[in-house]
């Protein structure tokens, strides 16, 4: 992201042929960094899409075939709601294009700070490009790989139906009739050497004649060596960036981010007794908050970590502060701390939480993101999130327990493998309520409670409404950060500062 004084951003009456020169395609491997000035608010803004966008690619990725219609068709919707390139079929798309490209680089900023977050980035980022690239038309397609000195040559018509009964015999999976609808480009064969392991394609003269539906692996695989080697380039510049006292908070907001809706207010607030918990956390808990009221239960105290993150998600489901003192006051003096002790050393964190002591800061519950992501639990901690952090025998065991099917707890445990924490959590929902697909991306413990409370109070049908529940997490653009005290630094009297000079976040020393 070298947004320097190189380039003045375009005004609105440049002409269409400039832009263009600008961003030939509305495909890119991201190679060159945007040049220009851009506002704070733009910046987080642009950014907040963009892992919207990349979180729904991880959803829909797990949740169906990657070339099946319905992954196809949720997908393009989600582009052009959030206003990136799709199919390429605006002659000036600009905006859009302009947005992909600079949301793409502050993104990778932003997650280059550690390997899982660089492993997370760079699967979503290559599935994304493996759909916009499927989406192309023919002609496009080539214009791309051109732009992208892929410069692989389609096959004539002729030439197709000479070799007819080779590409058809070398070809697995593609009949007669396939082959001669399908196109064949004529790749060298160090570009498809894994093609070629596999026998997956016809060689002839050291070329690879390689159909359409697999020549995407050989552009996934030239982008994944360049994006994966431009993160590990960009990490090496992490110092300059943390110099900047505009960026970081951004940044550390964003790879720790949570784009929903903070549960910091509730409608329910007192309208849960303390009688309903035990029954609710076996119900309408997520397995994190399930681990944390039993451990609780059993053992009559918490340490800092589970406190934290077990009472502000008990203050998001309602419970009061006068609720939250007797509650936490009652299962303590059961165990070894007494009533004086709990006053002194327990009772003001409590408040604290609530707003009522301190800075008066009024906290909200953990996000998914915050608890897999920051202050993993030791030994003798209950906090975190069990998929993320629980040894897998461990994980199958809890999961046993809460009554999951051999065949459930195998989903579970091949969605951990793959960490796919959240998405795992979200099938741990559909088993323990009975339902096939909850059609909503689940990011947040009360997010899990309330959508739990719906369903099981029979208040809607849960697929009917799930695209509202949907539009209200993307309508709020709070960003969450490891230090749930901070806040964003966007705020009105940064409105109008421009971010510049990054040159050097993206170049070698």
């Amino acid at each position: 992201m070298q947004f320097s004084s190189g380039w003045v951003r375009l005004k609105q009456g440049r002409l269409a042929g400039d832009r263009r020169e600008l961003y030939p395609h509305s495909l890119q491997f991201y190679l060159e960094p945007p040049t220009e000035n851009i506002s704070l608010v733009e910046f987080e803004s642009f950014a907040i899409d963009r892992l919207r966008l990349l979180k729904l690619v991880e959803n829909l990725g797990v949740s169906y075939a990657k070339s099946s219609e319905p992954y196809k068709t949720k997908l393009g919707a989600e582009l052009r709601k959030l206003k990136f390139p799709y199919r390429a079929l605006a002659e000036d798309d600009y905006e859009a294009r302009r947005k992909d490209h600079i949301s793409h680089f502050i993104l990778r900023l932003a997650y280059c700070q550690s390997e899982d977050l660089r492993r997370w980035f760079l699967q979503q980022e290559m599935d994304l490009l493996r759909y916009r690239f499927n989406e192309l038309t023919d002609g496009l397609r080539q214009k791309f790989l051109e732009h992208v000195n892929l410069s692989f040559e389609a096959i004539s018509e002729d030439l197709k139906n000479e070799l007819a009964n080779e590409l058809y015999t070398s070809t697995p999976g593609l009949s007669m009739t396939k082959v001669k609808e399908q196109m064949f480009y004529k790749v060298g064969l160090a570009d498809a050497v894994d093609l070629f392991r596999a026998r997956r394609v016809f060689i002839k003269d050291g070329f690879a004649y390689v159909p359409l539906k697999e020549i995407d692996a050989i552009v996934l695989n030239n982008y994944r060596t360049k994006l994966s080697k431009a993160l590990a380039l960009t990490a090496r510049s992490l110092p300059s960036v943390q110099s900047d006292e505009r960026l970081q908070p951004l940044l550390n907001h964003l790879s720790h981010s949570y784009v929903g809706p903070d549960y910091s207010v509730q409608k329910n607030t007192g309208k849960i007794s303390l009688e309903q918990i035990d029954a609710l956390s076996v119900k309408s808990y997520p397995l994190c908050m399930r681990q944390l009221h039993k451990a609780l239960r059993d053992n009559h105290h918490l340490r800092h970590g589970g406190r934290m993150q077990y009472g502000l998600f008990l203050k998001g489901i309602g419970l009061t502060l006068e609720q939250a003192l007797e509650f936490w006051k009652k299962e303590f003096i059961r165990g070894k701390v007494d009533a004086d002790k709990f006053d002194k050393g327990y009772a003001y964190s409590i408040r604290h939480n609530y707003g009522k002591e301190g800075k008066r800061t009024d906290y909200t519950p953990y996000s998914c993101m915050k608890i897999i992501m920051s202050n993993p639990p030791g030994q003798g901690d209950y906090h975190g999130c069990p998929f993320r952090h629980s040894d897998p025998e461990l994980l199958k065991q809890k999961l046993q327990s809460c009554k999951i099917p051999p065949s459930g707890i195998t989903q579970i445990l091949e969605l951990v493998k793959g960490m796919h924490y959240q998405l795992a959590c979200q099938k741990y929902f559909e088993l323990t309520h009975d339902v096939d697909d909850i059609g909503f991306s689940l990011s947040h413990p009360n997010q899990y409670f309330a959508e739990s409370q719906r369903l099981l109070s029979g208040g809607r049908e849960l697929k009917k409404e799930l695209s509202n529940s949907g539009n209200s997490q993307q309508k709020s653009n709070s960003l969450e950060s490891t230090n749930s005290s901070s806040t964003p630094t966007s705020s009105n009297t940064t409105a109008d500062t421009e971010l510049e000079g990054l040159e050097a976040y993206f170049t070698e020393d």
